[in-house]
């Protein structure tokens, strides 16, 4: 509506039936015109805002599965509901494996209404009192103000990890493998973490980390070494700092991360597809150095981790190198990158506590997340934010899944193998189903002739100390005793008697060739990475085609070259040769029939289709 009386429409001299400025005309005086002008404003102001009004926050409807659980209050509870909310909190605490995060403020829709500072209280204690009565411990990760309906008091929302180690565990195990390329700071930024102190900026804290003399005088990491880094049931860092052992570390720790640390170097390039495909990491973590920028095997590292579909996060690091400048062009790099069709992520850049939990949260939710973390091993830079991250970081895989991998007969991956004085012979690798006990009775293979050949299972470690009980996607060390180690080489597995493994010289895949200088033929002989097994394949066929390009698909067969090797229908394959990459999965093999240690026959298993 158009305000007349400041719109010009009505000459000064007349009111707006027409009559002149008279005795009448007073009524309508410019200041009461004024008066009223004012008035219709506010009203039409209000009407705006009423119209205008941003609509309340959400988030995403509660699900009944998972470790996330939304409350608008706890607020003096019945004992009868107190005894429900607890039995509450034991199920979502093994939904996420010991973990568990708690919305307060917000209803079961979604939508934040958040609390007053009393009920707020109120509410944090009673679920404090719900955590010691399952025996758990409660860490407050930040709380936001919502606005409300208008309400003028403050209203807040809590977010609350609670946290439990599982009583069938000793802790909550997470692996991350470290990438990057070479001279990119992985190994000092691992000393810093592990070790508890800043590096000088000439690498002292990484010498711990190395494993061989040429490591030390190099600098170069060219064998695979695992650290970690512990954080208790409230969310605080352990490490050597305070503990002289890793053993002390584990018995403080409810939470740990493993750390595998790869070869940046390109020679190198096949220990560290070793690690990924053998040691099945849970994420990985791809260290940028931020006054080189994408640089090296940098490219190479991330497009492994992708077709591994291993979730990714990254760190650029040496950020005291360079100017504020310089940091920025190399995340703006790294974000082009990420966007591209190849990649299709969604770069996140964490620079604050509260990034930093949202990073976490949305990591393991949504695939095309990828957090970006700017720090410095020298000075601290943004150092506690990667530790915030890392602590709230959940496990990907369910209470459910895990439940099912430990209910399958056992199988364990040889990755390692050792001869240590007075304890005989020692394998490392990690337990892809099933449980393991001490004492337990299994058969490794295949041999050079298809065979496996029967063991017992002495003791067990994990991350250096004692473990009774070994289950489905945790990592360790099995002693053997007296067990011949010339009959063991990497690749093998240790699986139940019951079981009967398929061992196989020739497979067919599904691969898509990533990229070749010239053209992929029958004849070529590459370097295959299945799971823990490494060997050279020659091609013997492709289905339907002569050859293959870069970027083209097709039905590959290949034939081991050297022995026979153990392997599951649609695990993951990778293959190399020089520049040569391609990738795919397994649809198809020849199974082997031995008798007294004599191959009888073959047959090929029914086609299976991914």
């Amino acid at each position: 509506m158009v305000d007349l009386s400041e719109s010009g429409a009505v000459s000064p001299g007349h009111n707006r039936h027409g009559q002149g400025s008279g005795n009448n005309g007073k009524k309508t005086s410019k200041k009461s015109r004024t008066r009223r002008g004012k008035r219709g404003r506010r009203r039409r102001n209000k009407k705006n805002n009423r119209n205008n009004k941003t609509p309340p926050p959400y988030f995403p409807p509660e699900a009944e599965e998972g470790n996330i659980e939304y409350k608008l209050k706890l607020v003096n509870p019945t004992q009868y509901r107190f005894e429900h909310l607890a039995t509450q909190l034991k199920w979502r605490l093994q939904e996420g494996r010991g973990e568990a995060v708690y919305q307060i403020g917000v209803e079961d829709n979604g939508l934040l209404v958040g609390l007053t500072e009393a009920d707020m209280k109120a509410s944090l204690k009673t679920l404090k009192r719900m955590a010691e009565k399952v025996g758990a411990d409660i860490t407050l990760l930040r709380e936001r103000e919502v606005d409300y309906d208008s309400d003028r008091n403050t209203r807040k929302i809590a977010e609350v990890l609670v946290r439990k180690v599982p009583d069938d565990q000793q802790f909550l195990d997470l692996r991350v493998a470290v990438l990057g390329n070479v001279d990119s700071g992985k190994s000092t930024l691992l000393g810093v973490l592990t070790q508890g102190e800043l590096d000088n900026g000439r690498g002292r804290a990484r010498l711990n980390l190395f494993r061989h003399l040429h490591e030390i005088q190099t600098g170069r990491t060219s064998s695979i070494s695992f650290e970690i880094l512990g954080f208790n049931s409230k969310g605080e860092v352990v490490n050597y700092s305070e503990s002289r052992t890793a053993e002390e570390i584990c018995e403080s720790s409810s939470k740990m991360i493993t750390f595998i640390d790869l070869a940046g170097h390109h020679k190198y390039l096949k220990t560290t597809i070793f690690g990924l495909t053998s040691y099945c990491p849970d994420f990985a973590m791809l260290v940028v150095s931020a006054n080189t920028g994408i640089a090296g095997t940098t490219r190479e590292h991330l497009g492994l981790a992708m077709a591994l579909k291993v979730p990714i996060f990254i760190v650029v690091s040496k950020v005291d190198l360079c100017s504020r400048g310089t940091v920025e062009r190399t995340v703006r790099q790294l974000e082009r990158v990420l966007k591209q069709p190849g990649c299709n992520k969604v770069p996140m850049v964490v620079s604050n506590p509260d990034d930093a939990v949202t990073a976490a949260q949305q990591f393991t939710q949504s695939a095309c997340i990828t957090p970006i973390f700017t720090l410095s091993s020298v000075s601290g830079e943004s150092l506690d934010l990667l530790k915030v991250f890392l602590n709230i970081l959940p496990p990907l895989s369910n209470s459910k899944e895990q439940e099912e991998l430990m209910q399958q007969l056992t199988e364990f991956q040889v990755d390692e193998i050792y001869s240590v004085p007075d304890v005989g012979t020692v394998v490392g690798g990690t337990l892809y189903s099933g449980v393991c006990r001490e004492g337990e009775r299994l058969v490794v293979g295949p041999t050079d002739e298809g065979r496996f050949l029967r063991l017992k299972v002495g003791s067990i470690q994990r991350n250096r100390s004692a473990c009774r009980v070994l289950r489905a996607g945790q990592a360790a060390t099995l002693a053997l005793g007296s067990f011949d180690r010339s009959l063991l080489r990497k690749g093998m597995v240790m699986v139940s008697p019951k079981m009967n493994p398929t061992i196989c010289c020739q497979f067919e895949a599904a691969i898509v060739l990533l990229f070749h200088a010239k053209t992929f033929r029958r004849g070529s002989q590459v370097t295959v990475h299945v799971g823990n097994v490494r060997q050279t394949a020659t091609v013997e066929c492709l289905h339907g085609k002569e050859e293959l390009r870069t970027g083209e698909r097709a039905v590959v067969r290949f034939r081991f070259i050297k022995h026979p090797e153990y392997l599951r229908l649609g695990a993951k394959l990778l293959f190399r040769e020089g520049v040569t990459k391609g990738i795919g999965h397994l649809i198809n093999f020849k199974m082997f029939y031995i008798t007294a240690g004599v191959f009888c026959g073959a047959r090929w298993l029914l086609r299976v289709s991914f």
